[in-house]
């Protein structure tokens, strides 16, 4: 009966028990909820904006209703409305740079792992790591003073050979290869250093022993690093799969800038919201667009995880 009592004390003071208990963890972890309060939750407020003909002189308050009127412009057209190839190039975009950037950061860490120079590895580390801390407005001026039509580093090269000079901001099918190109050179340094973690982190002894039974340099990666990066290669893919309905802003922008010609293979949401936002002063159909993008978002970071949860559920997020 003693213990009855106690136990029922415990639960109803339970919460408060655990905040006391560990007040010190749970203050650790307060600036980064409020980070989330400030930027993440207080904001929704603003879904408000996609459902209004919102005028800057009578404010959101007073602003018309219009129901979902800002959400028609985004899903009208068929098959050429902008929520049908913004969606595909969001996704897409981001597939590749979630999948090719991860297995190109894993293949470079074993790579460096295997090194035996410990100077040359300091170093190729650091040439690795050095686009990180590059500005994407500086790979966007790059980019510009290689391809541009009239003084390009691309035609200037062609007409010394002797050839034509190429409008390459007018070939639309040559740009998600550009694209693809200068994401992993400025992030492969970058998210290499997670799997160098990983790596470093493995029981030494594992690779003593396939040595003494006659396994290779090949062998010990395919048989032993590889199964042992698995967790880490799924962990990163699924936190990479919460945003891939995020695209690479600063890349997009910077790359193309304002040129409508290459839009269709080039704009993802993030950027056709900026435009709707900036250029055309539409919050409406800006807000519109990003609730989808959110809500869109969140489906498919459920599904994903929904899947990897009955095929490997030790690596499942929730």
């Amino acid at each position: 009966m003693i213990a009855q009592n106690q136990l029922i004390k415990q639960k109803k003071g339970g919460v408060f028990n655990e905040l006391f208990r560990h007040r010190t963890l749970y203050l650790m972890t307060l600036p980064a909820l409020c980070f989330f309060l400030i930027f993440s939750y207080i904001p929704m407020m603003g879904v408000y904006y996609a459902f209004v003909d919102y005028d800057f002189g009578k404010g959101i308050l007073h602003s018309p209703f219009v129901g979902l009127k800002n959400f028609q412009y985004f899903i009208s057209g068929g098959w050429d409305a902008p929520i049908v190839y913004l969606t595909k190039n969001t996704i897409l975009y981001n597939l590749v740079f979630i999948i090719l950037g991860n297995v190109m950061q894993c293949m470079f860490a074993i790579m460096i792992t295997t090194v035996v120079g410990r100077l040359f590895k300091r170093v190729t580390q650091s040439v690795m790591l050095l686009p990180h801390f590059v500005s994407y407005v500086i790979v966007g001026t790059i980019a510009y003073n290689i391809f541009n039509s009239n003084y390009g580093v691309l035609n200037s090269l062609l007409k010394a050979l002797g050839g034509s000079g190429i409008s390459v901001y007018m070939i639309e099918w040559i740009w998600p290869f550009i694209i693809t190109f200068f994401f992993l050179w400025k992030g492969t340094g970058f998210g290499m250093v997670v799997y160098l973690a990983a790596i470093t982190g493995f029981d030494r002894e594992v690779y003593e022993a396939a040595k003494i039974d006659g396994c290779n340099l090949f062998k010990e990666i395919r048989y032993i690093t590889l199964p042992m990066l698995k967790p880490t290669f799924i962990m990163l893919v699924l936190f990479s799969l919460g945003g891939i309905m995020r695209g690479q802003f600063e890349l997009f922008y910077n790359l193309i800038q304002r040129n409508g010609q290459l839009f269709y293979v080039t704009d993802v949401l993030d950027t056709y919201i900026y435009r709707a936002m900036t250029v055309n002063f539409n919050l409406g159909t800006s807000t519109a667009a990003g609730v989808y993008q959110s809500v869109f978002g969140f489906i498919l970071v459920v599904t994903v995880n929904r899947i990897i949860r009955k095929t490997s559920p030790e690596n499942a997020l929730f």
